[in-house]
């Protein structure tokens, strides 16, 4: 038998002739190449699927190479997805990859390339991606198979549009939050400055321009608190000049200028409120030029409540009383690192940074960041794998910490905090990449009926659970709309003539989004006239058509560009054919309240009809009889309780009334 026969006569006596042929020109889509994605990959690459597609928008990290094993050493900072379709490809000649080095919300992945696949397999790790390529894939209805891993847990789920819930049909766990006056004014855990450090600090000097200043002026007018706005207008314009210092390339200093902002002028505004130092310590305003120097104290001899500062255990750079004030984070002990030397503190993300190295960190990191947004960049988010934010984020919050007196921490252990990053098991990734392939197959045969949830758990009598799946969620605002594909020229295309071409000759009143954002209204249609491009809605993008009265269900429309042959004088957009039609939203009325029944207390009155009627009573204890010597209960109060109970007490059976009665058997 010759090699490449050899190669495959497992697989296709398991799979049958009649799939093992198919799945040679089955087109598959794999979103990640990290630490699932690459096990998928040699999966259906043995398997013999014989056209896929990788997609991964991330660079190798040495962090990377103890469970993704497609990579080496020496593929350090080169794309994952590049490098894995590489090493990937010798297992069987038979297959095609085509690697692709870019983010699946990019516009050029539209619905239009999404629908070339026969398949898609995801292999992400943030929630946001999956949402996406959950909404594309059902809008293009193409079958995916969702995937994810935690630790030893693991999950797999396929979803068919119409057939299965989709990601969105259950409600995800949001993240942990916390209060802001924590964040903002008293940290007391590393956490908290890191959070600080990348959601707020990086927002205010490289994200979106904010009118803070216009918002106070119009509060102003309102009459709310002058000084306390006068103080906030302050600060406002102190974060606009150090904006500007950082896009300004003429500007010089800028690193130093929003030191002194951060770490000096507000920490001092903060020591203002004194009530707020009561029951803490107080932060130290930090030094620019005496931290450089070497002459800096951060935390003079003080006494420190139980062994506590601001709520945390006394950290390595506060002295206790009688020791040496630490220079720099550092005492002639050397205090500042830890007293065992850290494993691996050669390496760059594990090093104990003094309070010097995280001022020339942040120096260097805020001038390579202001050098992107002074060649273009608009703003700057925080990414994990972006080393410049990462740097940013790692030396502004030890530096917080510093100054709180909190225990700092390494790049890796910010990286992991500000991540979000769970540690990856390798086995666990082979395990569900295993259980991806087997369901896609499941998928391919058409045995929807096979098809399940699989989770993998920490239980060693059932690892593995099944659970049969469910059918969509009726409420879910994804799986249930109803999705089209236009192909426009967003510099031409006006939004009511898209609208009416979607709606056809549908007169209802609709309101329109691009995701959370408000287009027009039945009382708002300023943005008619105006072009896609204008609004922001591009290629890859979608519009979201809401019925006002809620009867029909909604439209979602995704964008794509226009043909290269479509004519110049052409309408600059192309209409689905047939129009959507969402499905009629049956209304459930909501159910008529319900006045309980009000039971009277009161004994009812007695039937003046004189009829025979009887009411039957259950079965009372018999009484004892009566005596001689058991007369009290002729007693005048006995007798007023039994007539206020409605009873007489007779002397004997033969005594004539001549008040009408009931009789009790």
């Amino acid at each position: 038998m010759s090699t490449a026969k050899a190669r495959t006569a497992y697989a296709k006596a398991i799979l049958g002739p009649e799939l093992h042929h198919r799945i040679a020109d089955t087109k598959v889509l794999i979103v990640g190449a990290g630490g699932i994605g690459c096990e998928l990959l040699k999966n259906i690459v043995l398997t013999g699927f014989g056209k896929i597609t990788l997609l991964d928008l991330d660079t190798i990290d040495l962090s990377n190479l103890n469970r993704q094993f497609l990579f080496r050493k020496k593929d350090v900072k080169q794309s994952k997805a590049l490098v894995a379709a590489q090493t990937a490809a010798p297992f069987n000649p038979n297959v095609q990859i085509t690697p692709i080095y870019g983010n699946i919300k990019e516009p050029q992945y539209d619905l239009e390339w999404f629908q070339q696949f026969d398949i898609v397999l995801n292999a992400l790790d943030n929630l946001d991606a999956r949402r996406h390529v959950n909404k594309m894939c059902i809008a293009a209805q193409i079958p995916l198979v969702e995937s994810g891993t935690a630790g030893y847990l693991g999950q797999v789920q396929p979803i068919l549009k119409d057939k299965t819930e989709c990601f969105d049909c259950i409600a995800k766990p949001t993240p942990k939050t916390f209060p802001v006056c924590t964040i903002r004014s008293t940290p007391s855990q590393p956490i908290h400055c890191i959070v600080w450090s990348k959601s707020y600090l990086m927002g205010q000097l490289f994200g979106e321009d904010e009118d803070a200043v216009g918002e106070l002026d119009e509060a102003e007018k309102q009459g709310e608190n002058a000084q306390e706005i006068a103080t906030l207008r302050r600060e406002a314009l102190a974060f606009q000049a150090v904006r500007k210092a950082l896009r300004s390339s003429a500007a010089s200093g800028a690193a130093k200028l929003v030191f002194q902002k951060v770490f000096d002028a507000d920490i001092r505004n903060l020591l203002i409120m004194s009530d707020m130092w009561r029951a803490r310590a107080p932060p130290v305003p930090l030094d620019f030029d005496a931290i450089l120097d070497e002459t800096f104290v951060l935390r003079p001899d003080e006494p420190v409540s139980n062994g506590k500062l601001n709520g945390v255990s006394k950290p390595v750079n506060a002295v206790a009383s009688g020791s040496k004030a630490p220079v720099n984070g550092t005492s002639g002990n050397d205090v500042g690192s830890s007293a065992q030397p850290v494993a691996g503190s050669g390496l760059k993300d594990q090093k104990q940074l003094s309070l010097k190295d995280n001022v020339l960190l942040f120096v260097s990191s805020t001038e390579r960041l202001a050098a992107r947004l002074q060649t273009g960049e608009a703003t700057i988010t925080f990414d994990k794998d972006d080393d410049d934010a990462l740097d940013f984020v790692t030396a502004t919050s030890n530096l917080r910490s510093a100054a709180y007196g909190i225990p700092g921490k390494t790049r890796w252990e910010v990286k992991e905090m500000a991540g979000n990053i769970i540690p990856a098991i390798a086995t666990t990734n082979a395990i569900i990449s295993g259980l991806i392939v087997l369901q896609a197959l499941q998928i391919l045969r058409k045995s929807y009926d096979k098809l399940r949830n699989v989770h993998l758990q920490v239980k060693p009598a059932v690892p593995l659970s099944t659970i049969t799946l469910c059918p969509p969620n009726t409420a879910c605002g994804v799986c249930r709309d109803t999705y089209a594909n236009i192909l426009c020229d967003p510099k031409r295309a006006l939004l009511g003539d898209v609208i009416k071409g979607v709606l056809g000759d549908d007169d209802r009143e609709v309101s329109v989004y691009e995701d959370k954002r408000v287009l027009s209204d039945p009382d708002w249609d300023d943005n008619h006239d105006r072009t896609l491009e204008s609004l922001n809605v591009t290629r890859g993008m979608f519009l979201t058509i809401v019925d006002e009265e809620g009867e029909r269900g909604t439209i979602s429309v995704g964008l794509g560009v226009l043909p290269a042959d479509h004519p110049a004088d052409a309408p600059p957009f192309i209409l689905p054919d047939p129009l959507p039609r969402p499905p009629q939203r049956m209304k459930v009325s909501p159910p008529a309240p319900e006045t309980p029944l009000r039971v009277s207390l009161k004994r009812s009155a007695p039937d003046d009809t004189g009829g025979d009627e009887i009411i039957d009573l259950e079965p009372t204890p018999k009484r004892p009889k009566l005596n001689a010597a058991n007369m009290a209960i002729k007693s005048p109060s006995k007798k007023r309780r039994l007539d206020e109970d409605g009873l007489i007490l007779m002397e004997g059976k033969d005594d004539k009334l001549d008040d009408d009665i009931i009789v009790i058997d």
